[in-house]
């Protein structure tokens, strides 16, 4: 397949930059990239435009690292919270991504930022704190907190109405046993009663 040699005159992804001359296909090249304003076929005309071109990048990616940067000031110094579905067992349905961070980051702090961007091993799937690392740029790296939460409301405490109420042990002073009544004995009920001197004999 022929090849030929192109100047980009704006960035393609995977490709380069502007003012990077690259080779591509012939077809590629006239088809698409030079129709669309995106590269112009290498020249001795064309080369004189290189100048111009590598001060614009020059200028834009220099624009683009003060944004980042200034970005990943502001997103570290914030905490993002994200409500998630939960089961009753506490289990997340679903998980947290990439591209629901992005969303929520969009929708909480009206930033747009791309998804790619947001550096994450693994999906989320738990509630939970998390510091997620931000890769804004090759020279710029954040991290931003983010908080994940249960959307369902926390069941309502359960009441044992069995449960005893506590005991409270009365003290008092304790009444002496009455005394019990005491029967005469039958010796004291057959002896005499005492009287005075008997009569003299007349």
């Amino acid at each position: 397949m022929a090849k030929t040699e192109v100047i980009l005159i704006k960035p393609v992804v995977g490709l380069g930059g502007e003012s990077d001359t690259v080779t591509v296909t012939a077809g590629y090249a006239r088809n698409y990239l030079v129709p669309n304003g995106i590269a112009i076929p290498v020249s001795a005309g064309n080369k004189r435009r290189l100048e111009k071109l590598q001060k614009v990048r020059a200028d834009r990616e220099a624009h683009e690292l003060n944004s980042m940067a200034e970005l990943g000031k502001s997103l570290n110094k914030v905490t993002l919270t994200l409500m998630v579905k939960t089961g009753d067992d506490g289990k997340m349905f679903g998980s947290v991504t990439s591209g629901t961070i992005a969303d929520a980051i969009k929708t909480q702090l009206d930033v747009v930022l791309d998804k790619r961007k947001i550096h994450l091993e693994k999906a989320i799937h738990t509630v939970g704190e998390f510091e997620i690392e931000l890769r804004l740029h090759p020279e710029v790296k954040s991290v931003l907190k983010i908080i994940v939460k249960s959307s369902n409301p926390l069941p309502a405490p359960v009441v044992d109405d069995k449960a005893e109420a506590p005991r409270t042990e009365k003290r008092g002073r304790r009444e002496a046993p009455a005394a019990e009544a005491t029967a005469p004995t039958p010796e004291a009920e057959a002896k005499p009663a005492k009287g005075g001197k008997g009569a003299k004999n007349k």
